[in-house]
């Protein structure tokens, strides 16, 4: 009866809270879509919050936007009798109106896409002056005519479009009330991007804001956090409660203290990857009078563990999402054991893990540990093995991370370098947790059946129900890459959600470190 009343639209209310949920579940909202008016109505606003950030190749959602155009702004892109016959005859809502969260860069990149893509279609290959920075500005200020909300601005800046950067920046500030009430800000600036004129504009943008929540400072974007933080002009002291730096070099920066004794309700700090966490930098932390709340550290590169020591006395038990290592790293594993006894040692409430390469047992041994020590708040974990050389270490990681798991996990993300037996091993050695997200990258040096690992899934995954979402990625890696997703399986997708279990492709899924960002609150 309750179900009935659902879908009728008796319980508009219910219906609503739980279209909200699927928030980022864009292939499960466009479902929704066609459930009935009512579901649309409430599934489309989602939909369009953040179309430009949405991971597609289709750009078409321009052409809708373009339809909203004034008058105005149609006939100046009529003239260059392209794009007379692309627009939709009429839409149904409001698009502009929903937006929420909008990137500069992402928007002019789209753009650029979208226009390549016309051009192809109509096998014309150039490009007529001025006329991508033409559709750009027109969707800003149709976007500002439209009086948008925007709670999320993300400021990129790259050489590619500095010109794009430069107009749109301008725009903005000739009309501030559309982002008068930004909760949140991102900047990252390329690092060959030398203009000054963009970075006052920024100056000045930064300074409007009067109910700032959340900033994010990327790469090179480290000399505005001066402006914001230290300028008069700044309204963000009784604000500001979440600040990520995130691939920022603190070298030269002495005045922390200054800075976060001045923020008066700041309850979370986010360092992502950043550089010269040093004696400099962790001694500024120690010499607050407040709690310095950090929520998030990820590191590639540390110089001195004594550094990483007096910091997780000062914050560790605050620390909710840890990760070591990447690509570039160079720990030793000496070094690596140190610092996961850290985390040990100060860190009780680590709530997503993430750990990259491990070379030996004794560091297995140690991580398996730690898992043990945070499992009552343990929710996300991404272990990346990716030991070619010694297929033993895998299988002993894998046989302890299975007896090592807490029952339930909303996520959890493993690289592997195996063969299909020693994962059967693993799954039947964790056959007591459940996954809300299991994602599973399978990179192989020898050539082999991608189904080869698909049976053991379906026994202990599929058939007992074990997780809500899927993905599983093959790649093979002899002579050339070749890689196969599970998703582009399309029987397999449906046996799997016959027993309720959604496959999705690999790259939506799995939740990497931007990802990541985004969601912090």
């Amino acid at each position: 009866m309750s179900c009935s009343k659902i879908f009728s639209g008796d319980l508009p209310e219910l219906i609503y809270e739980i279209i909200k949920y699927l928030q980022n579940d864009y292939s499960t909202l466009y479902s929704c879509v066609l459930v009935n008016r009512l579901w649309c109505r409430l599934a489309i606003p989602l939909l369009w919050e953040n179309p430009f950030s949405i991971r597609t190749r289709n750009y078409n959602f321009i052409e809708v936007y373009l339809y909203n155009l004034n008058d105005h702004l149609k006939t100046k892109l009529n003239e260059y009798q392209i794009i007379d016959n692309l627009l939709p005859s009429i839409t149904l809502f409001n698009y502009p109106s929903f937006l929420k969260y909008i990137s500069i860069y992402k928007a002019i990149n789209s753009v650029a896409e979208w226009w390549y893509g016309v051009l192809k279609l109509r096998n014309r290959y150039f490009i007529q002056d001025n006329f991508g920075e033409l559709v750009c500005m027109s969707l800003f200020i149709m976007f500002i005519e439209n009086k948008v909300s925007l709670h999320t601005l993300e400021v990129g800046i790259s050489t590619s479009y500095s010109t794009y950067n430069d107009n749109v920046l301008e725009l903005i500030l000739q009309n501030p009330n559309f982002i008068y009430n930004i909760r949140n800000l991102k900047f990252s600036i390329s690092s060959s991007s030398d203009n000054t004129l963009i970075k006052n504009r920024i100056s000045q943008l930064i300074n409007l804001q009067k109910n700032l929540k959340k900033i994010l400072f990327g790469s090179n974007s480290l000399f505005m956090y001066q402006s914001l933080l230290l300028s008069k002009e700044s309204n963000c002291s009784n604000t500001l409660n979440t600040i990520i730096f995130h691939y920022v070099n603190f070298k030269g920066i002495n005045n922390l203290v200054e800075v976060f004794e001045r923020l008066n309700v700041l309850e979370s700090v986010h360092i992502m990857y950043c550089y010269s966490l040093d004696t400099s930098f962790v001694q500024q932390i120690i010499n607050l009078t407040k709690s310095f709340k950090l929520k998030s550290l990820f590191i590639n590169e540390i110089s001195q563990i004594e550094s990483l020591n007096l910091l997780l006395q000062k914050s560790g038990n605050y620390l909710e999402n840890f990760g070591c290592g990447g690509i570039i790293t160079n720990f030793s594993q000496s070094f690596k054991r140190q610092i996961l006894e850290l985390i040990i040692k100060y860190c009780k409430s680590i709530k997503f893990f993430d750990m990259y390469r491990i070379e030996n047992h004794t560091i297995s041994q140690i991580i398996f540990n730690l898992i043990e020590n945070i499992k009552q708040n343990l929710n996300y974990l991404t272990i990346r093995l990716w030991n070619y050389q010694d297929s033993n270490i895998n299988l002993i990681i894998l046989q302890d991370l299975g007896q090592t798991l807490p029952p339930k996990l909303e996520y959890l993300s493993l690289a592997l370098n195996i063969k299909a037996i020693d994962f059967k091993l693993f799954l039947k050695s964790s056959q007591d947790t459940f996954f809300k997200k299991l994602v599973i990258s399978n990179v192989r040096q020898e050539d082999g059946n991608y189904i080869d690992i698909l049976p053991y899934v379906k026994e202990y995954i599929m058939k007992k129900k074990r997780a809500k979402y899927l993905a599983i990625k093959n790649t093979f890696t002899v002579r050339w890459e070749r890689i196969i997703d599970l998703f582009d399986l399309k029987d397999e997708v449906m046996e799997f959600k016959s027993h309720n279990i959604k496959v999705l492709n690999y790259i939506n899924l799995s939740t990497d470190i931007y990802r990541f960002l985004n969601e912090i609150n």
